[in-house]
C-alpha cells in the first residue's frame, strides 16, 4: 500500500497562498511594468528620430532647380544619444531619384505613402531590427515643385538597454519588498494561529471524560464558530455519556430486587410439595416474570429513545398519526382488555418537527400510566393550540396528588400508591422525547378529568 504524503500543515498553505498571491501580482505589475516601460521608451527613441528627420528636412535648400540637403550636426547630436546603435539616413527626390544617404543601394521604403504626416515603421538594417521614420517636405517654387522625403532610422541597442534598466531598476525594489511582505505575512499567521495552537494543547492536556465546554473568551470570531460547533458537538457527547451511564444505573439498581424475588419464589416452588403453597409462589413468579419484562422493555425503550432523539434527523410528524399509530397497535388492550380505550382526534393537521418512534413510545408510556393508574374510559388525542402542537391522554380519575405529581418523571419515582412493577421509567422517557424535540410535559385537572400530555412547538408541512 502507498505511503500518503505528508500533510502540510496550517502555516505552510497560507503562506504559500500568500506566495501565490504575490507572485501573481508581481508578474501582473512587472508585465504592465514592461507595457508601460516600452511606450515611454519607443515614445523618447521615436521623438529623437523625429528631431534627426526635421533638422535634415529642414536643411534642404533648392539650388539651380535641384534640391540639396547640407546635412546639420544637430541632427546628427540627435542621433548620438543612442551611441552604440546603427544609424541610416537618405534623401530622395520627387521620382524617387537618390540626393544624399549613407547606402544608395538599400531599399528601406516602409508602408506606402499616407499623405505628408510622419510615419514610423520597423525594418531590418543590415539585419538587425531597427525603427525608422520617414518625413516628407513639400516644395512650391517657380524653378522645382514636389516632395522630398527623408527617411532616418536606428537600431533598437539603446531602446533595449534602457527597457532592461528601467525594469530592473523596477523589479529588483519590488523583489525586496516582496520577500518583506512575506516574512510579515509568516509573522502575522504564526500570531493569527497562536490561539489555535492554545486550543489544541489544553485539548491535549484535558481528562479524556472531561467534556466540559471551552471557554471561547478572547478568541478571534472565526474560531469562536469553531468552539461553539465543538462544545455542541461536546454536549451532545456529555448527553448520550450520561444516558448510557443513568442506563447501566438504571439496570443494575432496577434488576436487583426483581431478580432476588424471583430467585426466592422459585426456590419456594422447590421446597414446597404440591399445594396452595407452590401454586402460590409459582403465581408470584410469575407476576415478577413479567414485571421483569416489562422492566427490560422500558429501559432498552428509553436507551433507545434517547439515542434517536440525537442521531436521528427531524422530520415532519402528524401528531394525530402517532395517536392513530398508538390506537392500532393496541398494546395496552393485550394487558388489560376490560379498559375502554378511546380515540379523540380533528381534522386539521397537527404537525411538529421530530422522530415518530420517539413520539410513539412516549405516547404508549402515556398511554400505560393511565390505564395502569388512571379510571376509564381513557382517551387518547392530538390537538393544536396556538404555536403548540399537544400529544395528550385522559383518563377520568383525579391523578395523583400535588406532591407526587411535582416529582413525575423522575427515575425510580414510586409512592405508597404505586403498584408492583412502577419506577417512574415510563414517564422519565415522556420527559426525555418532550426536552429533545424543544417541549415540554404537562399535566392537569379538569372536569373531564386528569390529562398527561406532550406539548411540542409547531412545525413542518401542513403549519
Amino acid at each position: 500500500m502507498a505511503e500518503r504524503p505528508p500533510t502540510r500543515s496550517l502555516v505552510t498553505r497560507v503562506l504559500f497562498a500568500v506566495l501565490a498571491i504575490l507572485f501573481l501580482g508581481g508578474l501582473l505589475v512587472a508585465g504592465s511594468m514592461w507595457l508601460n516601460g516600452q511606450t515611454a521608451v519607443r515614445r523618447a527613441y521615436d521623438q529623437i528620430l523625429l528631431g534627426a528627420a526635421n533638422d535634415i528636412a529642414e536643411s534642404i535648400r533648392i539650388l539651380g532647380g535641384r534640391p540639396v540637403a547640407d546635412l546639420p550636426v544637430s541632427a546628427f547630436e540627435l542621433l548620438a544619444q543612442a551611441p552604440e546603435d546603427r544609424i541610416y539616413y537618405r534623401v530622395r527626390g520627387p521620382e524617387g531619384e537618390f540626393i544624399t544617404g549613407l547606402d544608395a543601394e538599400m531599399q528601406i521604403d516602409g508602408p506606402a505613402r499616407r499623405g505628408d504626416a510622419p510615419v514610423y515603421f520597423d525594418a531590418r538594417l543590415n539585419g538587425e531590427a531597427a525603427r525608422f521614420i520617414r518625413v516628407n517636405r513639400r516644395f512650391a517654387e517657380r524653378d522645382f515643385s514636389g516632395l522630398v522625403e527623408i527617411v532616418v532610422g536606428q537600431t533598437l541597442r539603446a531602446r533595449t538597454a534602457m527597457m532592461t534598466d528601467l525594469m530592473l531598476n523596477a523589479i529588483l525594489p519590488m523583489a525586496l519588498a516582496g520577500l518583506a511582505l512575506v516574512l510579515v505575512a509568516w509573522m502575522v499567521i504564526r500570531r493569527a494561529l497562536r490561539p489555535l495552537e492554545a486550543i489544541t494543547q489544553g485539548l491535549s492536556e484535558r481528562d479524556p471524560h472531561d467534556l466540559t465546554p471551552i471557554l471561547p473568551d478572547r478568541l478571534p470570531q472565526e474560531l469562536q464558530v469553531m468552539i461553539g460547533a465543538m462544545n455542541r458537538f461536546m454536549g451532545r457527547l456529555s448527553d448520550q455519556f450520561e444516558g448510557t451511564r443513568n442506563l447501566i444505573s438504571d439496570t443494575a439498581h432496577q434488576l436487583r430486587t426483581p431478580v432476588a424475588a424471583i430467585r426466592v419464589h422459585a426456590e419456594t416452588a422447590i421446597i414446597e410439595p404440591d399445594g396452595p403453597a407452590r401454586s402460590r409462589a409459582m403465581d408470584r413468579l410469575l407476576s415478577r416474570t413479567r414485571s421483569l419484562g416489562t422492566l427490560l422493555d422500558q429501559l432498552l425503550n428509553r436507551a433507545l429513545v434517547l439515542h434517536r432523539s440525537d442521531s436521528v434527523p427531524r422530520a415532519p410528524v402528524d401528531l394525530r398519526d402517532v395517536a392513530l399509530e398508538i390506537m392500532e397497535r393496541d398494546d395496552q388492550g393485550v394487558l388489560a382488555p376490560a379498559v375502554d380505550l378511546r380515540l379523540e382526534i380533528g381534522e386539521e393537521p397537527v404537525m411538529v418537527r421530530a422522530d415518530a418512534f420517539s413520539l410513539q413510545e412516549a405516547g404508549r408510556n402515556l398511554l400505560g400510566n393511565a390505564v395502569a393508574h388512571g379510571v376509564p374510559p381513557v382517551v387518547i388525542g392530538a390537538e393544536r393550540r396556538g404555536a403548540e402542537a399537544i400529544l395528550w391522554v385522559r383518563d377520568q380519575g383525579p391523578g395523583p396528588d400535588q406532591k407526587i405529581l411535582a416529582r413525575l418523571g423522575e427515575r425510580f419515582n414510586r409512592n405508597a400508591d404505586s403498584r408492583e412493577g412502577s419506577n417512574g421509567i415510563g414517564l422519565s422517557i415522556v420527559q426525555s422525547v418532550a426536552r429533545a424535540f424543544g417541549g415540554a410535559v404537562e399535566m392537569t385537572r379538569d372536569e373531564k378529568g386528569f390529562r398527561a400530555a406532550i406539548v411540542l412547538p409547531t412545525g413542518g408541512e401542513g403549519t
